[in-house]
């Protein structure tokens, strides 16, 4: 199997995880009916570990903000790219991809990268 994750960090604002969890959860399923193997979505809790870069340097989160650590799962690299074509044009997706839609995140601040599966137990 060529399982494929896509990987996100994204800092996030405390006060907007409820308005995240909301869209996540659409994702998630918009995401899985369109044949993604599994989607998670973190939200940090215990992140300074000591001797250790910390995800909050690593995504430069301001004071007020934590981290969303996520990934999604897939069968390969070629669903991958036609999964997330088919999630990009599902009408539930079209509201979040608007220049004025009113995330509770930066995009610009995310970490994003596929990455091909090195160890699965």
């Amino acid at each position: 199997m060529d399982t494929y994750v896509d990987g996100f960090v994204i800092p996030l604002a405390a006060e907007r995880i409820d308005d995240y969890k909301a869209i996540a959860s659409l994702a998630g399923q918009v995401w899985k009916d369109h044949g993604a193997l599994a989607y998670c979505e973190c939200i940090g809790d215990d992140l300074g570990a000591p001797g250790m870069v910390s995800f909050n340097h690593a995504a430069a989160t301001a004071p007020g903000e934590t981290v969303v650590f996520a990934w999604i799962v897939y069968p390969s690299r070629e669903a991958r790219d036609r999964i997330n074509a088919a999630v990009m044009a599902d009408p539930r997706m079209l509201p979040m991809q608007s220049a004025d839609a009113a995330l509770p995140f930066d995009c610009k601040r995310m970490a994003y990268g596929g990455f091909r599966v090195l160890v699965e137990c």
